[in-house]
């Protein structure tokens, strides 16, 4: 099997734009150039009409909510949705039903993957069992079964013990432990941020600290097991200071952040709203301001969705008794691009590697390349036509944006996964 990409436009060495011509054969990347001379009869032929042809978008945190919540997605409703994203590489989390905290639970993931997903998906394994004990699960097992990582998402590691007990044989086993960053003792019920918004809506907030502390704790305990320490969904001012003071001093610290912290603010919050409601919550503007300055000084070093959808009706009403999280992975890089590119905050070329290079390079994977030899996961996108973001046109089950009736740019015009199209327009 053969594709043939022409038309297309690509990012040159120093920045700008340029024709671009992609050959590929037998999963990968055989040839790029200009004006390739090929002599294939049987390739098929893709005509980008002057999109952008990138590396296949990774992302380092999604919930493909199967096995046990398959009313909210299911892995593949997900993957189509990440496709239509330009997303050919995903990581699922592990707050599934049943946990995959054994081998063989993994090894049921690991199946339904196989047989339904369209896009790659590496899937988290749990640092605990049942994700909200103290009892570690087996990670060299878990390893063998095809583990990705580790991590608790949606709880934080409330015991220091625990975290360090379980960084220590991370470091053992040469693998990364991904942290859900939230102290319970500190969260008050909160739904929201606490601050002047919170207060105006009449809704229990939740404080900074509830995240950045249990950072300042687990990078202390990062540097004392020499553990690789990723942190999910960095959304306040102290956590990316303590970050920064940890990457200085030498501790093996990566972070991630997500669109929604980075366009929205509890001041966009127009009123008591679950679709609105997402952990961690939407912050002040320091915060945000924060954020931004972290991935362009090299604190923050990728940018990952976090989707996380839900049934209609859990997110209809108000924030108090609804579930925290926002679908995102058919958004993101065109609300990325529309509202920081376009916008003179970042340059593409930042753009591209936050959502493929770096996170790929972050775990060790093979995908976030575009070069002869490489795996053909391909992206490719209009920079130019603006459209609407519109929940009828969402591939997930779930419809759970803020972002409906957003108008960007940078629509998906086509998918490659090994060379193969999983989504075209």
């Amino acid at each position: 099997m053969s594709v043939w990409i022409k038309n297309a436009k690509m990012l040159g060495q120093k920045e700008g734009l340029i024709p671009a011509e992609i050959y590929v054969k037998d999963d990968k990347i055989k040839a790029i150039g200009q004006d390739l001379q090929i002599k294939d009869e049987d390739a098929t032929v893709i005509d980008a009409k002057g999109g952008l042809v990138t590396p296949g978008l990774v992302d380092v945190h999604v919930h493909l909510r199967e096995p046990g919540f398959t009313y909210k997605e299911t892995i593949e409703t997900g993957t189509q949705a990440a496709a239509r994203g330009g997303f050919t590489t995903v990581c699922a989390m592990p707050n599934l039903n049943p946990v995959p905290d054994t081998a063989d639970k993994f090894a049921a993931i690991q199946q339904l993957i196989k047989d339904t997903a369209i896009i790659k998906v590496k899937q988290y394994a749990p640092i605990t069992e049942n994700l909200r004990s103290d009892v570690l699960t087996d990670q060299k097992q878990l390893l063998a079964a095809g583990a990705f990582a580790f991590t608790n998402d949606g709880v934080g590691v409330q015991t220091a013990g625990t975290m360090y007990l379980a960084m220590q044989e991370a470091a053992k086993n040469n693998a990364a432990l991904v942290a859900h960053t939230e102290d319970d003792s500190l969260l008050f019920g909160g739904v929201m941020h606490k601050g002047t918004r919170s207060d105006e809506l009449d809704l229990p907030g939740i404080l900074s600290v509830t995240e950045s502390t249990q950072i300042a704790r687990d990078v202390l305990l990062a540097e004392a097991t020499g553990c690789h320490y990723h942190v999910c969904h960095v959304s306040t001012k102290e956590s990316v200071r303590v970050i920064r003071d940890a990457k200085r001093a030498g501790i093996h610290v990566t972070a991630e952040v997500a669109p929604h912290h980075l366009i929205l603010i509890d001041g966009s919050i127009p009123t008591d709203t679950a679709i609105y409601k997402m952990n961690p919550p939407l912050r002040g503007a320091e915060d945000r301001a924060a954020l931004i300055e972290g991935l362009l000084d090299g604190t923050i070093d990728c940018i990952a969705t976090d989707h996380a959808p839900h049934g209609e009706e859990e997110k209809q009403g108000g924030m108090v008794g609804a579930p925290f999280g926002i679908v995102g992975i058919e958004t993101a890089f065109q609300l990325m691009y529309s509202n920081f590119v376009l916008g003179g905050v970042f340059t593409l070329k930042q753009l591209v590697d936050w959502m493929t290079v770096k996170p790929a390079a972050l775990f060790g994977m093979e995908s976030g390349t575009l070069d002869i030899g490489s795996q053909a996961d391909i992206a490719i996108f209009d920079l130019e036509n603006e459209y609407e973001i519109r929940s009828e046109d969402f591939l997930s089950k779930a419809t759970n944006t803020p972002f409906t009736g957003w108008k960007v740019k940078g629509e998906t015009l086509y998918t490659l996964v090994d060379g193969k199209v999983v989504y075209t327009k």
